[in-house]
């Protein structure tokens, strides 16, 4: 009879356990996969309110283009066959601050050729 009790209430324990597991997989779902979406998604949105006129950019559908008006919610992007209308969230990245980098890492090493002939 005393047996019987002691094994009811080891079995109510191991409930217990099984809800820490799954709160703490819960917690470790957040951090790992919640978080960070929703960071990106911060991160993407003020991206598309930071844009302005004069932007080099590329679309999601990969054309490139100079941002030429900006309204609400959409941007005229000009690409070499035109103005395209686009949405602002079909804007991926900007290619403006990248272009600066390639051409002054293009100057460097010019300018190391110059003293390395020297």
């Amino acid at each position: 009879m005393i047996q019987t009790i002691f094994l009811q209430a080891g079995a109510q324990g191991g409930g217990m356990s099984m809800l820490l597991m799954f709160g703490g997989m819960f917690v470790i779902m957040y951090f790992f996969m919640i978080r960070p979406q929703q960071k990106k998604a911060k991160q993407e949105k003020q991206f598309q309110t930071d844009i302005k006129r004069g932007d080099q950019v590329v679309t999601t559908s990969g054309i490139h283009g100079k941002i030429n008006e900006i309204y609400d919610d959409a941007v005229i992007i000009e690409t070499g066959a035109g103005k395209i209308k686009f949405e602002k969230a079909a804007i991926s990245r900007e290619l403006t601050a990248a272009r600066y980098s390639k051409t002054t890492d293009k100057a460097e090493k010019s300018d190391k050729v110059v003293e390395e002939k020297n």
